[in-house]
């Protein structure tokens, strides 16, 4: 392989070494630092198909950083899995960052731009970090960086409710870190071993002679990724922190951020946990049970909001809900289609937050009743809305009704049709927010009542990209489908 062997190390170095060159360059060159965060996203981009072609060429592949091997060093791991993970962060990060070149500059002081390309860039090595680590003392590492430069990016607007929302996440986001450390010390205590690998094969012995201890690590586990994910019900610090932030930022954290930890909690209970602890315990059960009854309150409390952003902030809380069905139905086919939802919902929800900023941006609108009649003035960014808003509730020829779709069989395989009803009702509740808006805008009979300026022609552009990848996703979806089949094929 040659000089390719450290592109997975290189995946995550370049975006902190652009942390670090930001705010100098924004300083003396401050013209070359967008283009040069564009050139790292896409970079990262190349890289990871690169990885994905010589993953599917010679198989999952591990790098040790400094040569030096596990257990005594960080391992990082490609395989299938982590490659399609890096693909939807890095193509929506990048995606992402194009609409903030002229969005920020209306949310933002001037003088804070090169600050949040900087925690722009930490924000998205660390996600990345976190998808290739093999350790859990590098994963806890990523995490916190993760954790920091998310609370960042939504206190950097300088609001009142901006510094009220980052604190309470960051109070919270603590609390889960706190738990997962426990988790890892009791994991240690029995095992010796911090490598995903090497845990695996001493849990198998460990479990007779410490079952106390590795059920209660599981339980803390899942509070830790839970409470960072936005799991019902330890989602209390999403609604104030997406709805308050800068609309890129909200993107980054709807699309993004909370499915880095969700992707880390399957990661952990499939490749660390054997199979027979899982089984004999119904951990996977109360996940379950978690992410179904986030699908339904999530949705409930989406139809009681009167702000825009808020409304889709509570509609993250329900969409993760699908994702950790997915995980908790430790079924091949539900799994698929939780996963796919991992990439879906980063598109749709992103592309709604972007379509909630255009409106913003243009008129300064927030409350959903002052939207009727918008369609006219912001035709275009109605009809994303639109396309977003029946991707969620899962209409055909969006790529919502196909993680839905491969839920509901994979709960059908199972013989638990009960949660097939939880997700047809959660979609109807979709359909009970979201339309009203798309009708109003579009067919509402007055003039709408504000002033609307011009939008930026890049704005317009993402937004047209997000409609394109959605009714692809639903209608040219055997590819995606066929690489999660075979990247989750070897946990069953």
């Amino acid at each position: 392989m040659g000089p390719l062997e450290h592109l997975p190390v290189l995946m995550v170095v370049i975006f902190f070494c652009g942390a670090f060159l930001m705010p100098l360059l924004f300083r003396w060159a401050r013209p070359i630092c967008a283009p040069l965060m564009v050139a790292i996203l896409a970079a990262a981009l190349v890289m990871a198909i690169i990885i994905l072609q010589s993953v599917y060429q010679l198989g999952p592949q591990l790098y040790h950083l400094g040569g030096w091997p596990p257990p005594w060093g960080i391992e990082l791991k490609v395989d299938l899995l982590r490659v399609y993970m890096l693909l939807v962060l890095f193509v929506i990060s990048l995606w992402i960052f194009i609409y903030a070149l002229r969005d920020l500059g209306n949310e933002l002081k001037e003088e804070l731009i090169g600050w949040y390309y900087t925690l722009y860039a930490l924000l998205v090595g660390s996600m990345a970090g976190i998808a290739l680590t093999n350790d859990l003392f590098n994963l806890f590492v990523m995490m916190e960086i993760c954790a920091i430069t998310a609370c960042a990016i939504i206190s950097i607007k300088e609001d009142r409710e901006c510094l009220e929302a980052s604190f309470k996440y960051l109070i919270l986001s603590a609390m889960g870190t706190g738990c997962f450390l426990l988790g890892v010390a009791m994991l240690y205590m029995a095992t010796g071993y911090l490598n995903y690998d090497y845990l695996h094969g001493s849990l198998v012995e460990a479990i007779a002679l410490y079952p106390r201890n590795l059920l209660l690590a599981a339980a803390l586990f899942i509070v830790a990724f839970g409470t960072k994910a936005a799991l019902f019900p330890l989602h209390v610090w999403l609604p104030d922190a997406h709805a308050s932030a800068p609309s890129p930022s909200s993107a980054m954290l709807s699309g993004l951020v909370i499915k880095i930890y969700a992707f880390a909690l399957l990661i952990v209970f499939y490749e660390v946990f054997p199979a027979e602890m899982l089984q004999g315990v119904p951990l996977n059960e109360i996940i379950l049970w978690l992410g179904s009854l986030g699908a339904m309150f999530g949705s409930i409390y989406a139809m009681l909001q009167t702000d825009l952003k808020k409304m889709l902030a509570f509609s993250s809380i329900g969409q993760i809900g699908y994702i950790f069905m997915g995980i908790g139905f430790n079924h091949e086919m539900a799994l698929i289609g939780g996963l796919y939802h991992v990439g879906v919902h980063a598109v749709t929800k992103a592309m709604l937050f972007m379509a909630a900023g255009v409106i913003i941006y243009a008129t300064g609108v927030r409350k959903i009743s002052d939207m009727d009649g918008i369609g006219r003035n912001l035709p275009l960014t109605m009809a994303a809305f639109a396309v977003g808003s029946a991707s969620m509730i899962g209409l055909p020829g969006t790529g919502g009704l196909i993680s839905k779709w491969y839920l509901s069989l994979g709960a059908l395989e199972m013989g638990r049709p009960f949660f097939v009803i939880i997700i047809l009702i959660s979609s109807l509740l979709n359909a009970v927010y979201y339309m009203p808006i798309v009708i109003n805008a579009f067919l509402y009979h007055g003039e709408f009542q504000f002033r609307v300026k011009p939008v930026p022609r890049v704005m317009l552009a993402t937004l047209i990209f997000g409609m394109i990848v959605i009714i692809i996703s639903g209608v040219f979806s055997r590819p995606a489908v066929v690489l999660l089949e075979d990247a989750v094929s070897r946990f069953f």
